[in-house]
């Protein structure tokens, strides 16, 4: 059974920064790639950053520019380094292994992010 551990979450003022990390048991991480999601209250989860197994990385709109995807494959771990938070960004951010428009593997519990002054 994979699990997924999330953590880096808090509360930071628009403008500010966090990194978020994930880190998976068992080998998921060889020849997968990676995903960080999030849900804000009232909304479905969406994808905002994916980073394949050789290193190529895609964003969600909303955030190029400001959010990096990055995987250590020898700790299983992914990170996601967020810049110039906005108040949309506000939501549980989760990890997880994409499969076309659904994920392979049962959800974390997540980290919270909320940006407000």
């Amino acid at each position: 059974q994979v699990q997924f551990v999330e953590s880096g979450g808090g509360l930071v003022q628009p403008g500010g920064s966090l990194r978020l990390s994930c880190a998976a048991s068992g080998t998921i991480f060889r020849g997968y790639a990676m995903g960080w999601y999030r849900q804000a209250p009232g909304k479905q989860r969406e994808l905002v950053a994916e980073i394949q197994s050789g290193g190529s990385t895609s964003y969600e709109d909303s955030v190029k520019g400001r959010f990096t995807i990055s995987r250590d494959t020898a700790k299983n771990t992914v990170y996601l380094q967020m810049n110039n938070l906005k108040p949309e960004d506000t939501a549980v951010y989760h990890c997880n292994v994409p499969d076309g428009p659904f994920v392979k593997h049962s959800w974390g519990q997540g980290t919270q992010v909320t940006v407000s002054s």
